[in-house]
C-alpha cells in the first residue's frame, strides 16, 4: 500500500523531526527558488484556483474562463473533488488542469506524520480516479508545509508550487474591486496569481468577488502583454522538489 510506504520513508528520513518547516509566508516566499515561488516565463502568468469545485461557484467561473478563452490550474481537496464528481470532471474537459491541496483543507503543522501521509495519498488517489490524470502540482493549505509533507509530495510526484500574489480575501467581506487591487499591486509578468474559487473559510457567497474582478485581472494581464494560463505552460520544472 502507497501509504505505508511513503510513511516508512519519511519514518527512515526523520522528516518530521525537530522544528524544519516550510513556512510559506510573503516574506519567506521572496527568499524561496522561483519554481517554489511559482515564478516562470517573464511574459507568462499562471492563473491559479484554490478550493472548489462547488455546484454553484464552479459553472460561472468556467464560464468565464471559457468566454476569455483562458486555461488555469485548480487547486483542490480531494473530499469536494469526491463530493462534486461531475464539477471536477468539467474542469477537466474545459481545459484546465487539477493540482492537490491535500484531502482537507487543513493547516498540515499541527497535524501526525501519518495523517500528513494519508491526507496527501488519498487526495492524489481521489484527484486521480475522478479525473483520469494523475495530478503533477501541490499547494499547502495555508502555504505552510511540514517537512513530512515535503517529503509526502515528493514520493507522490507532486510539485509544490506557491504564488506571487492573490486576492488576500482569506475569508473576510471584499468585493470585485477589493479583490482586483489585491492582485494588481503584485501582478508581475512570470507571477502565479492566487484567486480563491469556493473555500470553507470565506464568507458564503464571497466566491461572487473574484467572478466580479476575474475579467478586469485578464484585461490588465491583455494591456501589460502577459499570456494567461495553466501551470504546465509557465515554464516550471514539474519535478518533486524539497527545500
Amino acid at each position: 500500500m502507497i501509504e505505508a510506504v511513503i510513511t516508512a520513508a519519511v519514518a527512515v528520513a526523520g522528516a518530521h523531526a525537530g522544528p524544519s518547516l516550510a513556512a510559506f509566508g510573503q516574506l519567506s516566499r521572496r527568499l524561496l527558488p522561483p519554481r517554489l515561488s511559482g515564478i516562470g516565463r517573464p511574459g507568462h502568468v499562471a492563473l491559479t484556483f484554490n478550493g472548489g469545485p462547488d455546484p454553484r461557484a464552479t459553472p460561472q467561473l468556467l464560464r468565464v474562463l471559457d468566454r476569455h478563452d483562458v486555461r488555469a490550474t485548480f487547486f483542490l481537496p480531494g473530499e469536494k473533488v469526491e463530493r462534486h464528481v461531475k464539477e471536477t470532471r468539467d474542469i477537466v474537459a474545459a481545459g484546465h488542469e487539477v493540482g492537490v491541496l491535500g484531502y482537507q483543507h487543513r493547516l498540515l503543522l499541527s497535524r501526525l506524520p501519518r495523517d500528513v501521509v494519508r491526507d496527501l495519498s488519498r487526495a492524489t488517489a481521489a484527484i486521480t480516479s475522478v479525473t483520469g490524470q494523475e495530478p503533477r502540482w501541490w499547494r499547502p493549505p495555508y502555504g505552510l508545509a511540514s517537512s513530512t509533507a515535503l517529503l509526502t509530495a515528493r514520493c507522490l510526484g507532486l510539485t509544490p508550487v506557491l504564488w506571487t500574489c492573490s486576492d488576500r480575501r482569506w475569508g473576510r467581506p471584499a468585493g470585485p474591486e477589493a479583490v482586483y487591487r489585491s492582485v494588481r499591486r503584485r501582478l508581475r509578468g512570470g507571477g502565479t496569481v492566487l484567486m480563491h474559487h469556493s473555500d470553507r473559510a470565506a464568507d458564503g457567497d464571497s466566491w461572487n468577488a473574484v467572478l466580479g474582478a476575474l475579467p478586469e485581472i485578464l484585461e490588465i494581464c491583455q494591456v501589460r502583454g502577459y499570456e494567461v494560463g495553466r501551470l504546465r505552460d509557465h515554464g516550471l520544472p514539474a519535478v518533486p522538489s524539497t527545500l
